[in-house]
């Protein structure tokens, strides 16, 4: 059994007030409810059955379940509003008389009647009242009730709330932390690989420097002999039987050694600096796809 209780006001008399007390089986009031009217003093009960129901839907034209779905906001909601008005017939009503409570729907300045009921007086009032005072104490304890369980809850989710964003502030303190320690590795890393580039850079130059240095000996004493030569034979002309003797003993003149272009130190030295250029050229590549340089 669901039951609601609520006040109300007449439009005959908008200044007293009445108490509504609705009670009905299932999930709504489609299958009939049960109405108890009193004003503190007198009470009037009466019944609206299914079939009661379905006849007021046909009649307005409307569908059933917006019909019920308006008739229990009319007879069920809590708070007044000005959506739904209550007339008693007679008005004011006899105490020992059956009253007729009509409930209408007021849309734009438009009211058409959601239905009526017929309300016969109850012998015992004051029983009447009592079972309303009842009814309400125990439905504002279980309102007390349950708005103590959501102050707990509410209470909870705040301790956690607290926890949470405490949790979030050291996970974001651990984090810059572990930039700045990261940061500083890479940057003791990074100053490593450009000492290296520039030891390698050194010994390139160098040895760049020592070739030039070997090229130009070499080339030395060549320029000498050439240069010997030609003053042999510019002044130095031999005669007929020396001209004789040299053809007659060709194999006893001694051999030149190997020029520059032939010595085997000289033609492994160029790829021994091609390596190490493609050595300084591979770190430094290495070191630019890293990052930008720590200066």
């Amino acid at each position: 059994m669901n039951t609601s209780v609520r006040e109300i006001h007449t439009s005959s008399e908008p200044d007293s007030s009445y108490f509504l007390r609705v009670d009905w089986r299932g999930r709504g009031l489609g299958s009939g409810f049960q109405l108890l009217l009193t004003d503190g003093r007198d009470a009037w009960r009466g019944d609206v059955s299914e079939a009661a129901v379905c006849e007021e839907a046909e009649e307005l034209e409307m569908e059933t379940q917006r019909y019920i779905q308006d008739l229990q906001q009319a007879l069920t909601e809590t708070e007044s509003s000005s959506t739904y008005s209550f007339s008693l017939t007679p008005s004011p009503p006899d105490h020992r008389s059956a009253v007729t409570l009509a409930y209408e729907k007021v849309q734009k300045d438009i009211s058409f009647r959601l239905g009526s009921v017929l309300l016969m007086a109850v012998t015992e009032p004051a029983e009447a009242v009592r079972e309303l005072l009842i009814h309400s104490l125990q439905r504002g304890n279980s309102l007390e009730h349950h708005n103590q369980k959501l102050e707990e809850e509410n209470q909870r989710l705040r301790r956690e709330q607290r926890r949470i964003t405490a949790e979030l502030k050291r996970y974001a303190g651990g984090k810059e932390a572990l930039e700045a320690e990261l940061y500083s590795r890479f940057v003791l890393v990074l100053n490593e690989k450009k000492a290296k580039i520039r030891s390698l850079q050194e010994t390139v130059t160098h040895l760049q420097e020592t070739r030039s240095s070997d090229g130009q000996k070499k080339e030395d004493p060549v320029k000498s002999d050439r240069s010997a030569g030609q003053e042999e034979d510019e002044y130095g002309g031999s005669t007929d039987e020396e001209a004789e003797e040299e053809q007659s003993t060709p194999a006893s003149l001694p051999t030149r050694g190997p020029t520059p272009l032939q010595d085997p130190v000289s033609r492994g030295l160029p790829s021994a600096l091609q390596m190490l250029q493609q050595q300084v050229q591979q770190q430094m590549r290495t070191c630019l796809k890293t990052s930008d340089p720590v200066r």
